[in-house]
């Protein structure tokens, strides 16, 4: 019982009674063992009465109080882990491999010889006729991509840093190539690391299917510019290391020099279950090219790195392995990627990363490839 002499300062004695006794008279014996003049010793408990009676809008604290995003009450901090993962990324070694190379003005212009007039063998001192060769002019126009981004103002303020896992711009995302984290201290910093891999996946699509001919803001990729050119047609049938071969042949007749491969995930499987029954169950040939390694095809213009690309198709019938000669293919740059803040009206920051380029082909004949595989 508390009295006046030894009660804190600011405790209300009374109220601290009521909410554990109600109305029960004080010094009430409330549980234990009595005993009584006229009677066996016997135990009394009135808790679970009390309970019934006063614990109105009382609640045990357990581990679901205020879980998390809760409003009212929630006791349990939640603590988010600092590292973010990118479930939608996607790997972008043609955007490395690709020869990049720096373009004056809005168009890629270069010339060709599409035809020459020929040598020929001639009598002693025969009249000499001159032949003509054929030139013509090819102009590409520059292409621009863009990703746009905005953080809010208290966005920057509450937001902490985060470890945002496989966002590099660069880096082909496969073995050794060092595709590693990247840290974003802040939200501002953190959305310009979102939008740089935004652009560059837009580009490496754009380098396997863009298409000018259904987007006119696109520029064409292999699949589009290669069209039907030296294409070994499967019509939905299994590939075969004779259709490979078949395929850097017609790119060898036409004056091409195949270094460089790029096929559909599915395709990359097949290649490799051919190769390993081909030497006897062995690994297929690996070697080290451009920082990481790659699948080896021996061919008849030599060896031949093949990688998988994540924008080609892995639908049965649709299935493509390219074979390039990197010779004559160019990215065409105006601008490389670049940031810039936009126009500040509101409590945000609003960026933008761009591009300017097109990609070339000099000689489409100059390459082969297997399409319609099953």
């Amino acid at each position: 019982m508390a009295t006046s002499a030894n009660v804190p300062e600011g405790v209300n004695v009374k109220h601290a009674y009521q909410t554990s006794f109600g109305s029960l008279a004080d010094g009430t014996q409330y549980a234990g063992y009595t005993v009584e003049a006229k009677s066996e010793n016997y135990k009394q408990d009135l808790r679970p009465e009390l309970l019934k009676k006063f614990n109105v809008g009382m609640k045990a604290i357990d581990t679901t109080a205020g879980g998390a995003g809760t409003a009212g009450y929630g006791l349990i901090p939640v603590y988010v882990d600092p590292e973010i993962v990118d479930r939608s990324r996607k790997f972008t070694p043609l955007t490395e491999i690709m020869p990049r190379v720096s373009n004056q003005g809005m168009y890629a212009d270069f010339n060709v010889i599409t035809a020459k007039g020929g040598a020929f063998t001639a009598a002693e001192d025969a009249s000499l006729t001159e032949t003509d060769t054929t030139y013509s002019r090819v102009s590409v126009g520059i292409k621009f991509l863009y990703a746009v981004g905005r953080v809010t103002g208290p966005s920057q303020a509450a937001t902490p840093s985060y470890m945002l896992t496989g966002f590099q711009p660069s880096g082909t995302g496969l073995p050794g190539s060092g595709f590693s984290s990247a840290a974003g201290p802040n939200s501002l910093q953190r959305e310009v690391l979102v939008k740089a891999r935004e652009l560059k996946e837009l580009e490496e699509s754009l380098l396997v299917n863009g298409d000018a001919g259904t987007d006119s803001t696109q520029f064409n990729g292999i699949v589009i510019t290669q069209g039907t050119t030296n294409k070994v047609d499967k019509n939905t049938t299994a590939l075969d290391l004779s259709d490979l071969n078949l395929a850097i042949r017609y790119a060898y007749d036409y004056g091409g020099r195949p270094n460089f491969g790029v096929a559909s995930s599915d395709t990359y499987n097949d290649i490799l279950d051919l190769l390993q029954a081909k030497i006897g169950f062995m690994q297929a040939t690996q070697s080290v090219f451009w920082g990481f390694s790659t699948v080896v095809y021996n061919s008849m213009v030599g060896q031949i790195p093949i990688i998988p690309s994540m924008y080609l198709s892995n639908t049965s019938g649709s299935k493509s392995v390219y074979f390039l000669d990197l010779s004559v293919w160019e990215v065409r740059v105006l601008q490389d990627m670049t940031y810039e803040k936009l126009a500040k009206t509101n409590d945000s920051d609003k960026l933008m990363l761009k591009m300017y380029e097109c990609l070339i082909c000099r000689a489409p004949t100059f390459n082969a490839w297997v399409g319609e595989i099953a």
